[in-house]
């Protein structure tokens, strides 16, 4: 998902002869605490509600105030996750976006930005989480995925981590699986030496093919 398909375009922007007061008050209508300034389709930078409370002139013109830039802002062929580090980087809560032209072409509403986003990963499908550990080296996302595959299983989404743990070796790996029951799923991971450290599911995995699981591997062990 690119810059371009995040714009909202009912959010307001900023004029140079919008008066501080009035950009407060647009701030608030919308809840948002940034907009961005545009003069005849150049944007003149991100405009921020802390910024102008600090004038104690309301009627003051934002073209009088002689802010220094801030340009921060997101192209409209970037990716979400570029999207989302500009945002995270920032502290925003809007990013405005430029065409080819470095024209302004309309601002994101990270809060909008974000539900899409769970959406890419999704979150809102039924389904567990499954967070592995281990170490770089061990990562090969073709292996783990034949691995859920054969319990006729699928991978929603995953997210991989490196260094979690002050370790540079060590990472952890989560996975979005499209099934609650996935006792199945984690005995064959077990089985095959990947370290299970956590599992958010809505069904319980102990059963009785699990437990017997367990007492042929600690067996194996010995």
């Amino acid at each position: 998902m690119l810059a371009e398909e995040l714009i909202n375009p009912a959010t307001p922007v900023l004029r140079p002869y919008d008066s501080v007061g009035q950009a407060v008050d647009l701030m608030d209508e919308y809840g948002i605490r940034q907009l961005a300034l545009v003069e005849n389709e150049v944007y003149k930078g991100l405009l921020s509600e802390d910024t102008l409370l600090n004038f104690p002139d309301d009627e003051k013109l934002l073209s009088e105030l002689n802010l220094p830039p801030n340009p921060v802002h997101a192209n409209l062929f970037q990716h979400i996750y570029e999207v989302i580090g500009i945002a995270n980087q920032y502290q925003l809560d809007t990013v405005p976006v430029l065409d080819e032209d470095n024209l302004y072409a309309g601002t994101i509403v990270v809060t909008d930005m974000m539900a899409k986003f769970a959406g890419l990963l999704g979150a809102q499908e039924a389904g567990a989480v499954v967070v592995l550990k281990m170490s770089n080296r061990d990562y090969s996302m073709t292996d783990i995925s034949r691995l859920v595959e054969s319990n006729n299983v699928k991978i929603i989404s995953s997210y991989f981590s490196g260094a979690e743990y002050g370790d540079i070796d060590q990472a952890t790996l989560t996975l979005k699986l499209n099934r609650t029951e996935v006792s199945a799923v984690v005995a064959t991971f077990e089985r095959f030496g990947y370290v299970v450290e956590n599992v958010y599911a809505n069904e319980p995995l102990e059963n009785p093919d699990r437990h017997r699981l367990d007492l042929l591997l600690r067996y194996l062990e010995t």
